[in-house]
C-alpha cells in the first residue's frame, strides 16, 4: 500500500514545518511528549485513543503516525480493531472510511515494525 511512503512524507514535513516554526512546534513536541507519558493510562491506551479521533477526524497522516506509535507499544490488531469499532460508534459511516484505511495501515505497518 502507501502507508509507508505516507509516514516518511508527513515526518518529513513535520521537519520542514519545526524549521519554520521551532518554538511552536518545540511547544507543541512538549505537549505530545507529557502526554504519551505513563500514567493512569498506559501510554498505548492513549495512543489507541489518538487512533479513534484520527478517524473520526478524517486526518490520514494522524491515523498512520498513530498506528505506529500504538503498534510500538505494543497493540495487536483486535485492539486496533476495537478502537476502530468506538471511532465508528463516535463518527458514523464516515468513520467506516477511515477505519479501513486504519486497519490496512496498521497491516501495511506491522510488518515494518521491529
Amino acid at each position: 500500500m502507501h502507508y509507508e511512503q505516507m509516514s516518511t512524507d508527513v515526518r518529513k514535513e513535520a521537519v520542514d514545518l519545526y524549521k519554520a516554526l521551532p518554538e511552536v512546534m518545540r511547544s507543541f513536541q512538549g505537549l505530545m511528549s507529557t502526554v504519551g507519558k505513563e500514567g493512569a493510562l498506559s501510554t498505548k491506551t492513549k495512543e489507541l485513543m489518538a487512533l479513534s479521533i484520527a478517524i473520526s477526524s478524517k486526518c490520514e497522516g494522524c491515523l498512520v503516525f498513530h498506528v505506529q506509535n500504538a503498534i510500538k507499544h505494543g497493540a495487536s490488531r483486535e485492539e486496533v480493531a476495537e478502537t476502530i469499532a468506538v471511532a465508528i460508534e463516535m463518527g458514523g459511516g464516515p468513520s467506516t472510511v477511515y477505519g479501513g484505511k486504519a486497519l490496512a495501515a496498521f497491516d501495511e505497518l506491522k510488518g515494518k515494525a521491529k
